[in-house]
Formats: structure tokens, C-alpha cells, sequence
């Protein structure tokens, strides 16, 4: 009985932690001078807009993907999108089909990979890198023009949890605006614990800067470091990154499900601690490589573009917040929820 009233002391009290610092955050901001606020929000949000962005908020274009035989054809859309960031901050995200992050791939090793990218920004060349893959840079990931489209194919050949991003020159200013995603390359021999599996989820991190600023994005620090998911199957929540997408949305789990999470940490610039507060890690597989096979890990580290399979089981029903423990980031907004039920 002593053992689980200190668990239960120990996860409140990191909860209340969590919520101290978002507090002191608030408190810290009211006591600006309302038009100062306001002013200084706005700010946040219109620096260095482009004009042929200015007033555009390109409607979600949905991803397209289609197999034949091993063969994956994929038809992704470089766009401007406006994407509330926290309640009340909204940005005009360089993206993917309308998503930032963009929207989830999942192929299977060994299948070639065709993409098409429609840029329908009207004034920046996009391109995608894909981290998935062996390629000629300059070829494999050129730009394509405004107005025009561009298809570059590619075989896999190694499992995992990658990221891709626009790889336009200054590449940091395309991944901070907002063009980065996760591509999930599936073993084509599966994982040791595939059967033990009961649910699966997609998590990814990444950080927001103030708009269009490089000297921040290079020399400053993250003004929101989020979690977002991507869904998996139909019902899965698909978000945003976004301070509150996770909390509002919590993941549902049952008592004595084991849980499997792919997550990746876009970046652009900060480590991701990976934790799930009340619960241990009791397979690992870094980058998602089923050949990385760890066990009984608190915290996974995800350095800029990092990723990996997760999988856990919940003992007990309850609320179970997930974090980075780079606790200055969680106070920033990367913080989610596991809802457990019976």
C-alpha cells in the first residue's frame, strides 16, 4: 500500500509541476499591458510575411496515395495555410497539403516509391527529402517551382520512423514555416511484439518560432514546442501541432492493453526526452529499426529528426500525461494525455 500511495504522490506531483509552470507562464503575460499584449501577439504572428502570402489561406488539399503491387504512388500539395498554433495564435504555415505537420505515409520496405509534388505556393520554390530513402540530393530532391509539379521516384530499403521535409534553400525557414512530416516504413519481416499489440498511435514533436524570422529560428528559442498526432486508421485523431491538440484530444487506452507509439521529433533544432509519466517502456526500437531492439526504458532521447517504436502497457486506469522531460519545452506547450479506462 506505501509503494502505491508514493506512485500516486509522485505522478500528481509532477502533474503539479506541469501546471505551476503553465501558470506562472500566464501570470507572467497579464502583467503586460493589454494593448502591449496584443500588440506584441500580433507581432509574433505578421513578421516578414511574404506579399503574394499576404491575406492567402490555401484550403487543406487531402494527401492522395495509391498502391499497385509495390508500387506507391503519392501526390502531395506544397501550400499556404493559416494553422492556430494555441488558442487565439494563428500562422500562416508553409505546408504540406494544408497539415503541419504534414499528412502521414506509410509504405512497406521494399516498395518504390513515386512522388508527385503539385506547388501551388505562388511565390517559393518547395521540394521533399525524404529521409527514408538512397538518393542523388540534387536530383532526387529538387526544387519544384511555384505553379508547378514535379514526380521523383525512390526505392526503400531499410524500416523506420522518418521524417521528411522541404529541402529548399534556407532549409531551416521551409522546416520552422511548417514543411515537415513523418513517413513510417513498415518491416517486411514485422517486429518481434507485433502480436502482443493491442493499439497504435503517431506522435510527433516539433517546435514554432516567431514567423518567418531566421535569426530566431537560428539564434532564438522555440516560442511553442508541440505534439501532434497523425492517424493511423479512420477514427484515429489527426491534428496540428498545436499546444493543446493532445490534451483536448486525449489518447484512449484500456487497463492492460499494450500500446505501440510511433513517434518522431521534427525538430527543427531541439532533443526531444520522450516520457510517458506513470509507466515504463518495455520495448524500444530506435528510429523504429526493428534491429534497435531495446527494453525497460524510462525516456527515449530523439535528437532534431529522430524517431522510434514505443510500447507500453497502462497497469492501472487513470489519466497518464505524456511530456518531453526537457521540462522547459513541456511548460511550452509539449505535453499530451493517455486516457485510460477498464
Amino acid at each position: 500500500m506505501g509503494k502505491k500511495i508514493t506512485f500516486r504522490f509522485v505522478t500528481l506531483l509532477s502533474l503539479v509541476v506541469l501546471l505551476l509552470s503553465a501558470c506562472s507562464n500566464v501570470n507572467e503575460e497579464s502583467t503586460l499591458p493589454k494593448a502591449d499584449a496584443e500588440e506584441s501577439k500580433t507581432e509574433e504572428v505578421n513578421t516578414d510575411i511574404i506579399p503574394a502570402h499576404e491575406g492567402l489561406n490555401q484550403e487543406p488539399i487531402p494527401l492522395e496515395i495509391e498502391r499497385d503491387g509495390k508500387d506507391v504512388y503519392v501526390k502531395m500539395t506544397t501550400q499556404i495555410t493559416d494553422i492556430e498554433i494555441e488558442p487565439g495564435l494563428t500562422y500562416k504555415a508553409w505546408t504540406f497539403n494544408g497539415e503541419a505537420p504534414g499528412p502521414l505515409i506509410v509504405v512497406e520496405e521494399g516498395d518504390m516509391l513515386h512522388f508527385e509534388i503539385d506547388n501551388i505556393d505562388p511565390a517559393i520554390p518547395h521540394s521533399i527529402d525524404l529521409h527514408a530513402v538512397h538518393t542523388d540530393p540534387e536530383t532526387g530532391f529538387g526544387d519544384v517551382e511555384p505553379n508547378e509539379s514535379g514526380v521523383f521516384s525512390y526505392p526503400t530499403s531499410s524500416p523506420g520512423v522518418f521524417m521528411y521535409h522541404c529541402a529548399t534553400e534556407p532549409v531551416l525557414s521551409h522546416i520552422a514555416n511548417g514543411m515537415h512530416g513523418v513517413i513510417i516504413v513498415q518491416p517486411k519481416d514485422g517486429s518481434p511484439t507485433d502480436d502482443e499489440i493491442d493499439r497504435e498511435y503517431v506522435i510527433i514533436q516539433n517546435e514554432w518560432y516567431k514567423y518567418n524570422d531566421l535569426d530566431d529560428m537560428t539564434n532564438g528559442v522555440p516560442s511553442q514546442v508541440v505534439f501532434s498526432s497523425k492517424a493511423l486508421r479512420e477514427g484515429q485523431p489527426n491534428t496540428n501541432g498545436t499546444t493543446t491538440a493532445l490534451k483536448d484530444e486525449p489518447l484512449k487506452a484500456k487497463v492492460g492493453e499494450k500500446v505501440r507509439v510511433y513517434i518522431n521529433n521534427v525538430g527543427p533544432n531541439e532533443v526531444s526526452s520522450f516520457h510517458v509519466i506513470g509507466t515504463i517502456m518495455e520495448d524500444v526500437y530506435l528510429d523504429g529499426n526493428p534491429y534497435n531492439h531495446y527494453e525497460g526504458m524510462q525516456t527515449v532521447m530523439l535528437p532534431a529528426s529522430g524517431g522510434a517504436v514505443v510500447e507500453f502497457t497502462f497497469k492501472e486506469p487513470g489519466t497518464y500525461p505524456f511530456v518531453t522531460h526537457q521540462f522547459n519545452h513541456a511548460t511550452k506547450g509539449a505535453v499530451g494525455v493517455f486516457e485510460v479506462t477498464e
